[in-house]
């Protein structure tokens, strides 16, 4: 959708803002561009839209050489949104979201069910917030105003120069969350600008890694992580880019364990007598769908057994809930954190259809994580790592 080809941006004291830049973001795909202050990534990002005009080389959106395109229909083509959000103080709500339908000539009636309709997109009712003045916002939701604004002609591509940047941590959190929502419903062809490592690595699907005016790398988060591509990259994503990592690593079935598992109707004798047999401490509990009810521990299976003297009963009968679950395809980062959450040794994992896939324990975490990181490393897939231990004497 959009492809760089040699491009250079310099100015007439000599600084040289971006060179040799040449890459291409796919079409409905998330490129972020990260870096330092001056390091040429929002540059990058306006000539895209001509608000910038290149020294030399080639920018294409859809084929098209942006050069032959005239700036304003251009512009009116592609949604921009920057960090202060640049809303019209003057106007209302509901009029900013529909600025460009009302530039592009749509009719009053159709420009503001448009605007109704990405208000609450966004999360913010236009019932209630149609008519209220920016002032009246608060910092989170006037990004929301501007992300609506932005996609209001519903344009291909989406330019984005530190949206979230102004609001605090929790509500920046909860913007990048309901974004990438949007995003996944949406699929539009965005360049994100950022200096936040965290924040390019939760939302890229590629990141584009600046030094001084051109990219030193430009790969997928988990792979900028994983093996960066000199040490600049390295000391950019820091020391800790493996606790980073993990928010890029899916779990997969592959990295989990298969305990024992019990229904909720099989008979307390049995479940004890096969417990013993295996000589698993616990074991997780199902229902009679395959979907996960809670755990039981072979000791409260034998006391109840003991304590009822004919083995009547059922497991269901003294199973205990389990709230440390997550569905597969979660982050590894997302498992630690239910993890912590609930003091858990270990997480189950259900598929899409809730029920019981396997479970995470801290040691198949490591193991994930290490595997992710040499797959990269050597451009295999996950399970075809095999990982070296140390056998204890």
């Amino acid at each position: 959708m959009i492809r760089f080809e040699n491009v250079a941006k310099r100015y007439p004291d000599g600084t040289v803002a971006v060179e040799g830049l040449s890459f291409e973001v796919a079409d409905g795909e998330l490129v972020t561009l990260v870096g330092p202050s001056g390091c040429g990534k929002t540059t990058t990002m306006k000539m895209v839209n001509r608000l910038i005009e290149p020294t030399e080389g080639r920018i294409l959106v859809d084929g098209a050489d942006i050069a032959r395109v005239e700036p304003v229909e251009l512009r009116r083509r592609m949604g921009y949104v920057i960090q202060q959000t640049g809303l019209f103080p003057h106007r209302t709500v509901l009029d900013n979201t529909a600025t460009v339908p009302h530039l592009l000539g749509w009719s009053k009636a159709r420009r503001r069910e448009r605007a109704r309709e990405l208000l609450d997109l966004v999360g913010l009712d236009p019932h209630v917030f149609g008519d209220r003045y920016p002032e009246q916002l608060s910092g989170g939701q006037r990004q929301r105003v501007g992300v609506a604004r932005a996609l209001a002609a519903d344009p291909p591509v989406l330019l984005m120069d530190e949206p979230f940047g102004a609001v605090d941590p929790v509500v920046r959190e909860h913007l990048q969350n309901e974004f990438l929502r949007l995003q996944s419903r949406l699929h539009k062809t965005v360049l994100f600008v950022t200096h936040d490592i965290e924040e390019a690595v939760r939302l890229g699907d590629r990141i584009a890694v600046y030094g001084e005016g051109r990219i030193e790398q430009f790969d997928t988060p988990a792979t900028v992580l994983g093996a960066p591509a000199s040490g600049y990259v390295a000391d950019f994503v820091g020391a800790d880019r493996g606790l980073k990592r993990l928010s890029v690593t899916p779990i997969e079935p592959g990295d989990l364990e298969q305990p024992p598992t019990l229904h909720l109707s099989d008979g307390l004798a049995e479940a004890a007598a096969r417990m013993a047999t295996d000589g698993a401490r616990w074991a997780v509990v199902l229902d009679g769908a395959e979907e996960l009810h809670g755990w039981v521990s072979a000791a409260a299976l034998v006391e109840a057994s003991v304590r009822g003297g004919d083995g009547s009963g059922t497991v269901g009968d003294h199973a205990q809930r389990m709230e440390a679950w997550l569905p597969l395809g979660s982050t590894l980062k997302q498992a630690f954190s239910t993890m912590l959450q609930h003091d858990a040794g270990w997480i189950a994992v259900l598929d899409a259809g809730d029920r019981f896939v396997g479970v995470l324990t801290p040691a198949k975490l490591h193991e994930a994580l290490r595997r992710s990181v040499d797959a990269d490393a050597r451009a295999v897939a996950r399970q075809e790592v095999e990982l070296e231990t140390i056998e204890s004497s």
